[in-house]
């Protein structure tokens, strides 16, 4: 069989899953995260610094040709090539391996920095004036290289005579700087940007889909991530409510006219959403409808109208909201599950969505080769009747033990046939 024919192959299976139909075996899609990289030898930090991407491309074939699963995931969200990005932009947010200063270990998976970028006594200046805000004191609370718009003042400027005022601020040497780095970084991201295309097209040649190409997020999730941080962004829900709910409703739009421009981009490709903040006990269930379900449900919907795929990740404990979960269109939605009760999710969503993930990572790093395979068993024998159901890694493998990752997998294509 060819790859062409390996790769319809491996997509039907994925594809009937989602609709719920049984496939010919169980689809297998380990998160691979970080263990494609260093399983083949590298750091993370060769890897955050592999601009040609040889790197790359040389572990994730490796990868497949060793593992041959059903599809590739998870390898996009490790910022490959992006040190130098990163070192000329200096955000604030993050810390990665190879950085100046070597802050985290050289195979970590980037860090990210929370903090609350919006101030408490910043409200209303938020919601009077937010492209201000962003400009003076949002961007340059995150990133280094964009410090230097907390100078502008543009109530000053007017709308005439003001060529000198403008220009004076434009010009001192930081904002110049700033300009001409941003345009650097503007082609090197262009640069980055074909070169992963034309690796994700290399691996679909090689015979495996590529899953999860897009990406968006929650409103909740952007507001609680990036504006106040967690605890902050929780105590908002009380404090501060018509804010957040004003923020969510204007990120919301913003969020549906992204996904339709996707659409045009990726059709029939799948939307990775990872759910930061939705997990149980982080807010009542009252608020999750509100604050969060409210949102998610438009969102996935949109996604299958926009002719893809919603690969809905969530992160945290999920029990108590699988019965939200069902709400929606049958057989046309992923969600991947870090900590649930698998088998209740099949319970409550196998007539309606796929389910995957579930295998608990840890016992690829720390657990025995027979652990592994009971495991992989349990979640076959639990989930998998009827179809509707991927098996997935619980997250990332990153540092898994290679003969417990293989256990994993041939457990799966010998157990997992129809």
């Amino acid at each position: 069989m060819d790859n062409k024919e390996l790769y319809s192959k491996r997509l039907k299976r994925i594809n009937d899953s989602i609709e719920l139909k049984e496939p010919d075996q169980v689809p297998l899609i380990p998160i691979v995260q970080c263990y494609p990289f260093i399983h083949s030898g590298y750091t993370m930090a060769d890897i955050l610094y592999d601009t040609d991407l040889s790197k790359s491309k040389k572990s994730l074939f490796s990868f497949l040709d060793e593992y041959q699963p059903d599809a590739l995931c998870g390898h996009e969200w490790v910022n490959i090539a992006q040190g130098p990005v990163f070192e000329k932009m200096g955000p604030k947010t993050t810390r990665w391996p190879g950085m100046p200063g070597n802050v985290i270990d050289k195979n970590s998976i980037h860090q990210f920095i929370e903090f609350p970028v919006l101030e408490d006594d910043e409200f209303e200046e938020f919601s009077t004036d937010r492209t201000e805000w962003y400009m003076k004191k949002g961007l340059p609370r995150t990133m280094t290289l964009l410090e230097g718009f907390e100078n502008l003042d543009f109530p000053s400027y007017g709308l005439w005579n003001n060529q000198g005022m403008i220009s004076s601020d434009m010009s001192t040497p930081e904002f110049k700087n700033m300009i001409h780095t941003l345009w650097e970084i503007n082609d090197m991201m262009n640069d980055f940007g074909s070169r992963m295309k034309q690796l994700n097209i290399d691996i679909e040649g090689h015979g495996y889909p590529v899953l999860a190409e897009g990406i968006t997020e929650v409103p909740y999730d952007v507001y609680s991530d990036f504006l106040r941080g967690t605890l902050n962004g929780l105590s908002d829900l009380y404090e501060h409510t018509d804010d957040v709910k004003n923020f969510c409703e204007e990120q919301f739009e913003i969020t549906l006219k992204m996904i339709k421009q996707m659409g045009q981009m990726l059709p029939g490709k799948q939307v990775f959403m990872p759910l930061h903040k939705g997990m149980d006990g982080f807010m009542s269930d009252k608020q999750y409808r509100e604050f969060y379900w409210n949102h998610l449900q438009k969102i996935i919907c949109t996604i299958i109208d926009s002719g893809m795929v919603p690969y809905i990740y969530t992160e945290g404990k999920y029990n108590t909201r699988l019965e939200c979960l069902k709400e929606v269109p049958k057989g046309k939605v992923i969600y991947h599950f870090e900590d649930v009760d698998m088998v209740q999710a099949k319970k409550i969503l196998g007539d309606t969505a796929c389910i995957a993930g579930g295998f608990p990572v840890y016992l690829l790093d720390y657990g025995t080769k027979d652990e592994v395979i009971n495991e992989t068993k349990r979640l076959i024998d639990g989930c998998s009747a009827g179809g509707g159901f991927i098996f997935e890694t619980s997250c990332g493998m990153d540092y898994a033990k290679p003969e417990n990752v293989e256990a994993m997998i041939n457990t799966v294509k010998k157990y997992g046939k129809k």
